[in-house]
């Protein structure tokens, strides 16, 4: 059983310190660190016992980047016709050089085989463990959501040796950050309800 690393700060300020990071140094994350990561993953809960994920693992920079340039027009041919287009977010998907994977050297795709229920939310699990696990080491992550309409294509699948029977869930990019990771505003939480045991008129 892989030991857990030593970190610097406990759960509940992991989750307070995890941001999405967009800005990677180009030092490699080494294998070591990714297997622990996995080993996060892996202990997500899981619908039915099922643990219906399969990791692929990307450090080929020049596949990296042939993937952004496959990737980035499909992104953007497919949100063109909504709102999201106007986003100021969304310039830089304009530029043709744009790398979509934000230069990090190391994408994670955590895939699910399609038959199996709730294989969405476990993965989804699975990648919360990983990001969590990641933020504590000192990694940064960000989940690339921009990608996922090219995993359907047949010949990105072949690229990255997805199985037949497994589609990608959730594509998540690691690495050292390479700026200053600031505190990002969120809502209070919204309850819409908070039901407690009625004791009487």
């Amino acid at each position: 059983m892989m030991l857990a690393p030593k970190v610097d700060m406990n759960i509940f300020e992991t989750i307070l310190a995890r941001r999405s990071v967009r800005q990677y140094k180009a030092r490699v994350v080494d294998q070591t660190i990714l297997r622990t990561l996995l080993e996060a993953a892996v202990r997500a809960p899981t619908a039915m016992h099922q643990e219906p994920w399969g990791f692929i693992i990307v450090q080929d920079i020049n596949l990296l980047l042939q993937l952004s340039a496959i990737a980035r027009p499909i992104f953007l041919e497919q949100i063109k016709q909504q709102a999201l287009h106007n986003n100021q977010k969304l310039e830089d998907f304009n530029q043709t050089d744009f790398n979509i994977f934000y230069n990090a050297n190391t994408l994670i795709l955590i895939c699910g085989k399609a038959a199996v229920p709730f294989v969405e939310a476990d993965c989804w699990l699975a990648a919360e463990n990983l990001m969590l696990a990641a933020c504590a080491m000192g990694l940064g992550t960000c989940i690339i959501g921009s990608a996922m309409p090219a995993f359907s294509i047949a010949k990105v699948r072949s690229m990255l040796a997805i199985p037949a029977d497994y589609t990608v869930v959730a594509p998540i990019v690691v690495g050292y950050p390479d700026d200053e990771i600031t505190p990002s505003k969120r809502k209070s939480p919204l309850i819409l309800a908070n039901i407690s045991e009625v004791t009487g008129p």
